[in-house]
Order: structure tokens, then sequence, then C-alpha cells
């Protein structure tokens, strides 16, 4: 799924004392993403749909910084459950295409959703041979 194709135009109201985006010079970095709605409400949704709001909410907030999730060469992924790891990659694929970006995907103890995503952006050009030499 292209950036162009999620629902949200910016990313949902943080729900703490940070920035949906930092930017450090070539660098930007995305705060995690939750399958949180614009009102600030979790999805009640399956696990599918809550890592398609939870990655479209990271694509909102690249697109908030300038940017696409093309420019992402690490991202992060937390998930309350292992056993959702298949469908994590399966959803995975929708937003990000070869060559993907680095990645690290652990278990965490999330308060009320099965999923989180952060990433790192890297603005001087599109994820590919440039982005990783």
């Amino acid at each position: 799924m292209s950036d162009d194709q999620v629902s949200n135009a910016t990313p949902p109201p943080p729900a703490g004392p940070y920035s949906p985006f930092v930017v450090a010079g070539d660098i930007v970095f995305l705060s995690g993403q939750c399958p949180t709605k614009q009102d600030g409400t979790v999805s009640a949704d399956e696990f599918e749909g809550q890592a398609r709001l939870a990655f479209s909410n990271l694509a909102a907030a690249a697109r908030q910084a300038g940017l696409t999730l093309e420019h992402a060469v690490r991202v992060g992924v937390y998930l309350a459950d292992m056993s959702d790891f298949d469908s994590m990659n399966a959803v995975y694929r929708e937003y990000f295409s070869e060559p993907h970006p680095a990645r690290t995907t652990i278990q965490s103890n999330l308060p009320g959703f099965r999923i989180e995503v952060d990433a790192v952006l890297w603005a001087q050009a599109a994820r590919g041979a440039d982005a990783r030499a």
C-alpha cells in the first residue's frame, strides 16, 4: 500500500509530552504510532486492522515531516504477542517494499493495543542502494 492510499492525513495527537517526529539534520525520527484513531481512541479491530492503522499513522507522521515511508532506513515493531508476527509481516509488506529497511521486532507489554511501530527516515533519498551504502 502506498502512502497516498492511507486514510489519515495526520497522525493522531500525541498521548503524552512528545512530538510525532523530530528532525536531526538529514535524519527524521518518527515516534511510536499505535492503532489510535484521530479521536484518541484505540481501534477495537482484530490484529490486522490494528496493524494497518498503526502503519497508516506512521505513514501520516512521515508525511507530516515532508517524507514518506519510502525514506525509512529502520523500523521498530513492538508486538504484544509474538504469535501475531506472521500477520504483522503480511501487513508490513503493504507499507514497505524491497529493498526493505532494517527492522527490529520485539515483544512488549503494550497497554490496551497489540502493536506499536516507529521508524527512522533518511531525508536525502528514498530507500535503495544510496540509503544502504
